[in-house]
């Protein structure tokens, strides 16, 4: 019964997040606006932040955040937000956020990654050299820390820290509403365990951009990405992946609405594997995350 209540109520979270979200595009009230770089952060700003302030990203939904270059009406929409909410390493905050804290010096900038083990991959050095954190280079860092459940805590409570130092007067309501995104992000990843665990889910798959490393870390699961070091797969590597794609029996190649799908769907035909379109930068966090899981449960 307890936990029935326990999952009802996680229900009723979700709704509560993605009916903020649709706040989120009418700005008309005069609340304190907070900046984030993408739709994710935004969904785990708003879980905390609830109604106190605007949240909104500046990489839009179905833009790269790798590559994305902001308008000039954002930028002047930036210099009137209380604080900026970064995630840490991707291609749009090694190219843009000197050129942002230029722009708004009196904005307050918060890195959401700080306590994550971070993951270091050469395919990434294309968008990260230029990043540099506590004194040292970090080039090569995977980006796509919110795509874990155990990471998503981390960056709850890098959220919280951040609402509790500039808004003091509500850290009794930042703080439940923190507990309660937290628990929800319990729900999340014990479903997963849970479709993951059964005895002929998938322990491999193919991605197009590797933007599932930590959540494959999290539940030892090997991904094969079809990019190489950022770049389409040369004739060489492409016939490399269809090999590997037969001898670790994978079955399921997953694509991201900003990449071209012609090499998946080449790879799919040689091996008679699914292609399946995920999103890993939607605002719906925890839809997304189980439906990877379910993908890669469910018998083909």
């Amino acid at each position: 019964m307890k936990r029935a209540l326990l999952y009802i109520f996680a229900a009723l979270f979700v709704v509560s997040c993605k009916n903020s979200g649709v706040r989120n595009n009418e700005n008309n009230d005069n609340k304190p606006v907070i900046t984030v770089t993408i739709e994710p952060l935004r969904y785990f700003t708003e879980a905390i932040a609830g109604d106190n302030f605007n949240v909104v990203s500046m990489v839009p939904k179905g833009s790269s955040p790798e590559t994305y270059d902001p308008t000039p009406q954002q930028l002047v929409g930036l210099a009137e937000s209380k604080a900026y909410f970064r995630i840490g390493y991707i291609g749009f905050e090694q190219t843009w956020m000197d050129k942002l804290t230029d722009n708004a010096p009196h904005l307050q900038f918060f890195d959401t990654s700080r306590g994550v083990d971070l993951i270091y991959d050469a395919s990434h050095i294309h968008s990260s050299a230029a990043h540099q954190s506590d004194g040292e280079y970090a080039a090569g860092v995977d980006p796509h820390i919110w795509n874990s459940a155990y990471n998503a805590q981390i960056i709850a409570g890098n959220i919280l820290s951040a609402l509790c130092l500039i808004d003091k007067d509500n850290e009794e309501t930042y703080l439940e509403r923190y507990k309660n995104l937290c628990l929800l992000i319990e729900r999340t990843d014990s479903l997963i365990c849970s479709m993951l665990s059964v005895p002929n889910a998938d322990r491999a798959f193919m991605i197009y951009h590797p933007a599932l490393s930590y959540f494959a870390r999290d539940y030892g699961l090997h991904q094969i990405s079809i990019e190489e070091e950022g770049k389409e797969p040369s004739p060489s590597h492409l016939k490399t992946l269809i090999n590997t794609c037969k001898e670790e029996k994978v079955r399921t190649i997953f694509i991201q609405p900003e990449f071209d799908r012609r090499n998946a769907e080449i790879i799919a035909r040689q091996t008679g594997t699914k292609v399946v379109p995920i999103n890993p930068l939607s605002y719906e966090w925890e839809e997304e995350m189980l439906k990877i899981a379910q993908v890669l449960k469910i018998e083909n």
